[in-house]
């Protein structure tokens, strides 16, 4: 038995390949601890960029004791230039400068703007409409006052008032030394027996008489008691005609209704002053008092439109709060206005014809009180 020569020869054999295992060992733990060195570095930057993070920003607990890091801007352009190896960051792009400037202001800054429109709008909407020059005062039969927007689109009127001249109760109008004015009244039977020759003498020039009337409940049509008769006489004396009817038509077919009446009547004479719808109200309940603005206009157009086409002229009758309220002008801009206020001067921006400034007038010629009016058109040679 030779034990120890077969020992031997397992040892000359053996022992250069457990060194080469051993050799192989140390080299896979060598990059084994330089792969765990670098990790380790890695390691300790994120905690160093957390912790600036942490200091700079906001840490937010999740409730088991350990925090969520909020990084900032400058911690991801570190990492773009760790993970992509780029020195450019979003400071560095020159897209910015498409931009204008208002549209990236801060959020405080365009706050401000904000409030500083806000302030102008205050101020526009706390201005005195009563003499800011674009609004005038309406008053209700209540006798409740609004201030109405003034139109830009309406023709304004363009009389110069120190021109006015009142003259023994009748108001004339004078434009270079010369009168160019016409005196009138209106009649309706309530004025009883007029002396048309005394009127002609006192200095009237013309007449604006009531053809009639629809009746505020009934809507019946009645002609005046006294229209015939007052046509036939003061044309005799020698006075320029016109007429009016009191309306209270509620459809367009009513309104054509009482044009055709007044053009009916005044066919055998010559009717040289216009031909006025007269839409006042009263305190009294009306049958029109439901009426829309629309529908208003729509029937003022309709009675306008009949008598201009049987060949005369057409004027629509009434105060400030009629015109301004009760009808759109701007519909009814083709015809021409005989305005309402018994004032000194007539408070009314557009353009008118004729304005009826008094009705307790005493004239001669005319038992009790009388209204007098002023025309401003020479309709006769119109």
């Amino acid at each position: 038995m030779r034990l120890p020569e077969e020992d031997d020869g397992s040892q000359g054999t053996g022992m250069p390949l457990i060194y080469m295992m051993i050799g192989v060992s140390v080299f896979v733990l060598v990059i084994l601890a330089v792969v765990f060195a670098g990790n380790s570095n890695k390691s300790h930057k994120r905690t160093e960029t957390e912790v600036t993070a942490t200091e700079t920003e906001n840490l937010q607990a999740d409730g088991t004791g350990t925090f969520e890091t909020v990084e900032t801007a400058e911690s991801s352009e570190t990492a773009l230039r760790e993970n992509y190896g780029s020195g450019l960051t979003a400071s560095d792009l020159d897209f910015w400068d498409m931009y204008p400037e208002n549209e990236t202001k801060s959020k405080d800054e365009a706050t401000d703007a904000q409030t500083d429109k806000s302030d102008v709008k205050v101020e526009t909407e706390e201005a005195d409409i009563t003499t800011d020059g674009k609004h005038t005062k309406v008053i209700a039969p209540d006798g409740k006052e609004e201030w109405v927007l003034i139109s830009p689109y309406l023709k304004k009127n363009s009389y110069d008032f120190t021109r006015l001249v009142s003259q023994s109760n009748v108001m004339k109008y004078y434009e270079d030394g010369k009168q160019t004015s016409f005196v009138g009244v209106d009649l309706s039977q309530y004025n009883e027996d007029v002396d048309f020759v005394a009127l002609k003498q006192y200095g009237i020039d013309y007449c604006m008489l009531r053809a009639g009337v629809r009746g505020y409940e009934s809507g019946q049509i009645l002609v005046d008691e006294k229209f015939e008769a007052y046509l036939s006489e003061a044309s005799e004396a020698g006075l320029k005609l016109g007429a009016y009817f009191y309306s209270q038509a509620v459809t367009e077919e009513e309104a054509i209704e009482e044009a055709n009446l007044v053009l009916q009547h005044v066919e055998p004479y010559d009717i040289t002053y216009p031909i006025a719808f007269d839409m006042e109200i009263s305190n009294n309940k009306s049958r029109t008092d439901g009426l829309t603005r629309d529908a208003r206009t729509k029937i003022v157009q309709a009675f306008c439109s009949t008598i201009e086409a049987a060949g005369h002229t057409a004027m629509i009758y009434g105060n400030k709060y009629c015109l301004l309220k009760l009808i759109d002008l701007s519909r009814l801009s083709d015809y021409d206005v005989w305005y309402s206020e018994q004032e000194d001067l007539p408070d009314y921006p557009y353009t008118f014809s004729m304005w009826q400034y008094q009705t307790t007038a005493t004239v001669s010629g005319i038992p009790g009180l009388a209204d007098l009016n002023i025309c401003f058109v020479n309709y006769v040679e119109r």
